[in-house]
């Protein structure tokens, strides 16, 4: 019975190790292939109110370059979605679901339907004036909540300009993304940061 015993013992005793071994194999493919779930894309876009195109300029409109963020999270609004280096018609995304609406939250702006808020001042459509969104060549009405897709081109105008005209500064805006999608970001946020032993350990399990 004692050798019986022995035998189931040893038996468990070897059904054990193996699942540990099995498990430090495991978790040791894990920590040496890990590799963070990272977005960045761009989009371009144009502003132009009353005929006159929007510059941005100054530097609350622009992400600090050297700003530094974890690989674990998006620490605030503006690493979602912003600008770098006063190139004003370039947002780089960096977070699933970024909206226009966020983007320009971002930069201290408001975008609705049916109304376009810069830093001064609200623009709403009237009898002279109108609000208009043209993504990527086509007329659309709810922006907002529209989410930003790589490589979009969205033209916001504000005034009394035709048709022919809307397309015109629609052209304006330059194709640029898909060259920011292969160029490395220089944001801290980018995606090029080293990968950490520690940010490993944490997604073992």
């Amino acid at each position: 019975m004692n050798r019986k015993l022995r035998i189931l013992k040893a038996k468990w005793l070897l059904f054990i190790g193996g699942v540990i071994v099995g498990v430090i194999i495991i978790l040791g493919l894990r920590f040496i292939t890990y590799e963070p779930e990272r977005v960045h894309y761009h989009a371009n876009f144009a502003v132009y109110i009353k005929g006159v195109k929007e510059q941005f300029k100054g530097f609350q409109y622009y992400e600090e370059t050297e700003a530094a963020c974890t690989l674990e999270q998006i620490e605030s609004p503006s690493e979602r979605a912003h600008m770098h280096d006063s190139v004003n018609d370039v947002v780089h995304i960096e977070d699933h679901l970024v909206t226009w609406g966020n983007f320009f939250q971002n930069l201290g702006w408001g975008l609705g339907n049916d109304y376009l808020k810069a830093a001064d001042k609200i623009y709403t459509p009237d009898k002279q004036n109108k609000l208009t969104f043209i993504l990527n060549g086509k007329p659309i009405e709810s922006m907002a909540g529209q989410v930003i897709q790589d490589r979009d081109k969205l033209l916001i105008s504000y005034g009394s300009e035709t048709s022919a005209r809307l397309q015109e500064q629609f052209k304006t805006i330059p194709d640029t993304a898909n060259k920011y999608d292969i160029t490395p970001d220089p944001a801290g946020c980018s995606g090029n940061k080293k990968i950490e032993p520690m940010d490993r350990l944490k997604h073992l399990f």
